[in-house]
């Protein structure tokens, strides 16, 4: 039986700041003392280095389409051995698999294997009460998927959060966390993805520890962490 708390870090589209998060996440629970099992969905071999970086661990990759879905519990089971946490951050938006093949190899199918709750980070710079429908839809799309809550990721301003926060009372998920827009924290990025970690050398260390900083003053640590040990054990 595995019963590692869990978090799955999604969003509605790719470049919502799932990286960002996730990582931040990854580094602000080590900071704590905690030890962190860091996941990506996908084959995705650049984010593992940053997730590497913020926890000390291997960056390790849960890919349906290529390892089959038997093999997504047990992979994630042998990583996060022995872990307090483990946070794993999804692929495009969390209902994008493979092309043509339905939810196969998406993050909401791996979130699924894992029986582990969704965290939905969304780019909010240009919405307001509209993030409530955007919400209410990623949350009843598909009722197997349990998101636990939100994480506000660009927000320009208090006003702005607050406008945020009336329109999503109403949807029934709570805020865990509002990050302001910060250019600073962002990683490099060219037409493949995300600039490797080995040819950023020092900048990558600094950049994930902004990311820690930012993430750690916007989001509930502690809430988060409640979430994360909902999720029930995996056989």
């Amino acid at each position: 039986m595995v019963s590692t708390p869990r978090l799955v870090i999604a969003a509605p589209a790719s470049n919502s700041g799932k990286t960002t998060v996730a990582t931040g996440l990854m580094a602000a629970f080590a900071a704590r003392g905690l030890a962190v099992s860091p996941h990506k969905v996908g084959p995705d071999y650049i984010d593992p280095g940053y997730h590497s970086l913020a926890t000390g661990r291997p960056g390790r990759n849960l890919d349906a389409y290529m390892c089959g879905t038997d093999l997504v519990a047990p992979l994630f089971a042998h990583g996060s051995a022995g872990c307090d946490l483990a946070v794993v951050e999804g692929v495009m938006g969390l209902y994008d698999g493979a092309s043509g093949q339905g939810e196969l190899a998406s993050t909401a199918q791996v979130a699924k294997l894992l029986k582990a709750p969704v965290v939905l980070v969304v780019d909010a710079s240009s919405q307001s009460r509209s993030v409530a429908a955007l919400v209410h839809g990623f949350a009843s799309w598909d009722p197997e998927v349990r998101i636990g809550g939100v994480i506000l990721n660009k927000v320009a301003s208090d006003r702005h959060e607050a406008l945020l926060r009336d329109a999503l009372d109403e949807s029934g998920l709570p805020v865990l966390g509002v990050i302001r827009r910060a250019p600073q924290v962002a990683t490099p990025s060219r037409h493949l993805g995300l600039v490797p970690v080995a040819e950023r050398q020092g900048d990558a260390v600094d950049a994930v520890r902004a990311m820690g900083e930012r993430v750690r003053a916007g989001c509930d640590l502690d809430a988060l962490m409640a979430l994360a040990r909902t999720a029930p054990a995996l056989a």
